[in-house]
């Protein structure tokens, strides 16, 4: 590279933010939407990932005594222990928000580097956390609450009450519905909410 040029950074990839409350079957869209091809970069995971390194279990088991065990968070116990508690989830998010950004942000570089039009980012609380604004599209999925229930009952670990306590901490879905660029509604059957999909990705012009 000789005096004067500058290395040329590749084109941030569009962004398709993927949301849905717990039990719409948000999960199952990111499976389909990676079985075409697309990079689904999973905000749940990465944030694991996180909580998984040593300075950032040092910082949590500083911030909130106990809940580090054996070497390994207590997720359950960290939620239990802030839950409700606003000026604890806010030093919570201090401490692993920024790095979750800077990993989201790393795979996003990569998939531009591939030269990736657009990349999926699954995050469940989307519109609570203000993140829609750096989206280009976003997609909920929705369903009826009753089955939302079922569905996340299912899975086992929670609660119905539980469940609920969780659904009433997030906007409702009719304010997702109403925030959404496109809405998939996943009250049917595997093939109908796939034809959706693809529907979507069709105008967005992803497909």
């Amino acid at each position: 590279m000789t005096s004067g040029e500058s290395a040329v950074s590749p084109a941030r990839p569009r962004r398709l933010g993927l949301t849905g409350s717990i039990g719409a079957g948000k999960s199952t869209v990111a499976r389909l939407l990676r079985e075409r091809g697309l990079t689904v970069i999973d905000a749940d995971a990465e944030a694991r990932r996180v909580t998984e390194q040593p300075e950032v279990l040092a910082e949590l088991e500083a911030a909130f005594p106990g809940v580090v065990v054996g070497g390994t968070l207590d997720r359950a116990g960290l939620a239990a222990r802030v839950f409700g508690d606003p000026a604890l989830v806010a030093r919570l998010n201090a401490l692993t928000h920024p790095r979750v950004r800077a990993r989201m942000a790393a795979l996003e570089a990569e998939a531009a580097a591939r030269g990736e039009r657009w990349v999926v980012q699954d995050i469940p609380l989307l519109f609570e956390g203000g993140l829609e604004k750096g989206m280009d599209a976003v997609l909920v999925v929705d369903a009826p609450l009753e089955l939302r229930l079922e569905r996340a009952l299912a899975r086992g670990g929670l609660t119905r009450e539980d469940i609920l306590a969780r659904d009433a901490r997030q906007l409702s879905s009719e304010e997702k519905r109403q925030r959404a660029t496109l809405v998939l509604d996943n009250s049917g059957p595997l093939d109908a909410l796939e034809r959706q999909l693809d529907a979507a990705l069709r105008q967005l012009g992803i497909l």
